[in-house]
Parts: C-alpha cells; structure tokens; sequence
C-alpha cells in the first residue's frame, strides 16, 4: 500500500488484517493451534506454494489441488464484496447514529 495515501492505506491494512485473521479463526474452531498451523500456511506461501491452505482433516498444511478442494473465484469475490458492502453499511449507520440531533422548533 505504498502508492495509497493517506486514511485509504489504513482501510485497506484493516481489510488485510481481517483477511490474514481467517485461517486463525478456522484453525481455532477446528480445536487446532492456530499460531502453528498459521506460521506453516505462511512459510508455504512464501515459498511459492500458492495452492497451499489448511487441511483440517488431519490438521495440517496441505495442497489444496492435490486433496481436489476447488473454489470458485466468482464465489470467493461474490463473499468477499459482500462482506466488505457489509462492514461499510455498519459503518455509515454507527456514523449516522453519532451525530448529533436536530433542533426542533416549535409549531
């Protein structure tokens, strides 16, 4: 994000943030530990395994395209647009509650 200036870069590092926070989340409800499994998943990745993920089967890094998991890439961008069309909604009605109210006059 060093070509975005300004609040836009921190957004766009919150979003990130979230995103890297799910195979925690997905580690931690398979009753595995997450830290682990999630330094694996990142050491793969940074190795060029860009089909690695998580097999929770038997709690493990994997690859994906060997254990046959395919998903769509118009699901994925569907679920993420909508989540993120989600989190902004939330944010405008929290700002829109905040403000401070009308004055009435009287009739």
């Amino acid at each position: 994000m060093p070509n975005t200036p300004g609040k836009k870069a921190l957004a766009m590092e919150a979003f990130a943030r979230a995103l890297r926070a799910l195979p925690a989340i997905i580690a931690d409800n398979g009753g595995y530990d997450a830290s682990e499994l999630v330094a694996s998943l990142r050491a793969a990745h940074a190795r060029g395994e860009t089909s690695a993920g998580l097999d929770m089967a038997n709690g493990c890094v994997a690859d994906m395209a060997a254990l046959g998991v395919r998903e769509s890439f118009k699901s994925k961008l569907h679920v993420l647009c909508s989540a993120a069309e989600a989190a902004e909604m939330i944010l405008r009605v929290d700002d829109i509650v905040k403000c401070a109210p009308r004055k009435r006059e009287g009739y």
